[in-house]
């Protein structure tokens, strides 16, 4: 089983294929997005399928609700904006190439959250990741810093613990903290953290926190950047990210070792076809299918002898042996021996 599990992930390392953010023919940007406060963002995304019908947009607000924004039926020439975003949101819309773009305009600090270009199929509404939306201020509300260590290159299969220190200013709002990660081909993905925090001095807001994120067995689908996220008074601040790496084997090596495993299950294959009909053949010899060596093999070997041998055979018969069959009969052979003199 060894060799065939080393065989399966050099495998892997050679065919392996980055996932793409798709649900049912449906592809849209992912990953995080970064504009600033005042500025218009288009947010791509595209519907090939032709047996979707029904199109929509989703904002998901950090510790909120997925809460619907448009709706479009691709026989229809324009979205549905829903009341509480016709003022600056808007869908560009074209049947025929599938567009279905989202178009945020002067862009607000209450923006920052995850957009899901999402389908109706068969009475359920499908999206997957989205993307995460990142709304700058000149001026930030709070002060903050975000320090986040560098991480050695990892191995397939180890654990490790990405760790942040969060020092944040005074503030009278909440503060939460998140770790997002951001990759290629990858969405946002989003885990909020309590963390452990100390204060700094006599006001309960100047805190000082220590946000851990354990990552157990990793493979080829945890790596990217992840990024430690403060959010409070209205705001978000982003570190400076840790970017989770997985050594890869060298393809000449991957080539390699691939090659001297086949060359090994070869030769245990001709092995144990070697040893499978040495067995067969020993099995015929003691079930009594080979037939004995005749009685000149014998004389062959004798002849190495300077002397000059005589051979006689014998055939025993009693009485009692009259009656069987011929071939039942067991023939013995006696050998005698004259030796005669050399004058």
């Amino acid at each position: 089983m060894m060799p065939l599990y080393i065989f399966f992930v050099l495998l892997s390392e050679i065919c392996e294929v980055s996932a793409v953010n798709k649900t049912s023919g449906v592809t849209q940007d992912s990953g995080i997005i970064t504009a600033k406060v005042g500025e218009n963002v288009t947010l791509k995304c595209f519907c090939r399928d032709d047996a979707v019908t029904f199109l929509s947009w989703y904002q998901q607000s950090l510790e909120g609700k997925p809460l619907i924004i448009a709706s479009w039926m691709k026989q229809s020439t324009e979205a549905s904006i829903f009341p509480a975003y016709k003022e600056r949101f808007k869908v560009l819309v074209q049947s025929e190439e599938g567009v279905n773009h989202l178009i945020i305009k002067n862009l607000r600090v209450s923006d920052s959250a995850t957009y899901y270009c999402g389908i109706v199929e068969f009475s359920a509404v499908e999206f997957r990741h989205g993307a995460f939306l990142h709304v700058k201020t000149p001026q930030p509300n709070i002060q903050a810093v975000v320090h986040q260590p560098a991480l050695e290159p990892l191995r397939l299969g180890d654990s490790v613990n990405l760790s942040c220190t969060v020092n944040a200013g005074a503030c009278a709002g909440n503060q939460s903290l998140y770790w997002f990660r951001h990759g290629v081909a990858q969405s946002a993905v989003m885990y909020h953290s309590a963390g452990q925090c100390k204060q700094l001095s006599n006001e309960e807001s100047n805190m000082s926190c220590t946000l851990n994120l354990a990552l157990k067995s990793v493979s080829f689908t945890d790596t990217g950047m992840y990024y430690c996220v403060l959010a409070s008074c209205g705001d978000i601040v982003f570190g400076s990210g840790t970017r989770v790496e997985i050594e890869r084997v060298p393809l000449l090596l991957v080539y390699s070792l691939i090659v001297a495993l086949a060359v090994s299950i070869i030769v245990l294959l001709v092995l144990a076809f070697i040893m499978y009909k040495l067995k067969k053949k020993s099995c015929s010899v003691c079930k009594g299918s080979v037939t004995h060596l005749a009685c000149p093999a014998a004389s062959d070997a004798m002849n190495q002898d300077a002397d000059i041998l005589h051979y006689a055979a014998l055939g025993l018969k009693t009485t009692r042996d009259r009656h069987r069959r011929e071939d039942n009969v067991e023939s013995v052979c006696v050998y005698s021996r004259i030796k005669s003199r050399k004058e």
